[in-house]
């Protein structure tokens, strides 16, 4: 069962894609596009991560942070962010324990779902039926 609307969304401290030290209270008063995935550089995940990257200066214009979120590590998401030339943020969850607070554990991967985080740090949104290829456009739809 994924965190409801109107939760509180779980502080964390993790790591990014370049070992910088990522916190969601650094985002405070932004709205966050926060994006569990099972794992890195495999067809679905692929297509949801071009998803967003294309449709990330639509983000960048409302100003919203894109968080993508999976249990893989750090040299596995530099890798796929490479690739694909994502231009946002990737989160180590080696250990799960995101994946467990916001509660999407699949078993050793994140499940697919996406949490929209208003600027108070609420849940306002979530999105477990993901429709990979077109997900980021259909985010952008529902914030409107």
């Amino acid at each position: 069962m994924v965190l409801s609307v109107g939760t509180i969304a779980p502080d964390f401290t993790t790591t990014d894609d370049e070992g910088k030290t990522v916190s969601l209270s650094d985002f405070k008063g932004k709205v966050i596009v926060m994006y569990f995935y099972p794992k890195d550089d495999t067809p679905g995940c692929t297509k949801e991560a071009q998803s967003f990257r294309d449709n990330y200066n639509q983000y960048q214009g409302k100003e919203i942070v894109v968080l993508g979120v999976s249990m893989d590590d750090q040299a596995s998401h530099l890798k796929f962010k490479e690739k694909y030339s994502l231009p946002f943020q990737l989160l180590v969850d080696s250990g799960g324990e995101i994946t467990k607070s916001y509660d999407v554990d699949g078993g050793g991967h994140s499940k697919r779902v996406t949490y929209i985080i208003d600027a108070e740090g609420k849940i306002n949104h979530v999105d477990e039926k993901v429709k990979t290829d077109s997900h980021a456009e259909d985010i952008l739809a529902t914030l409107g």
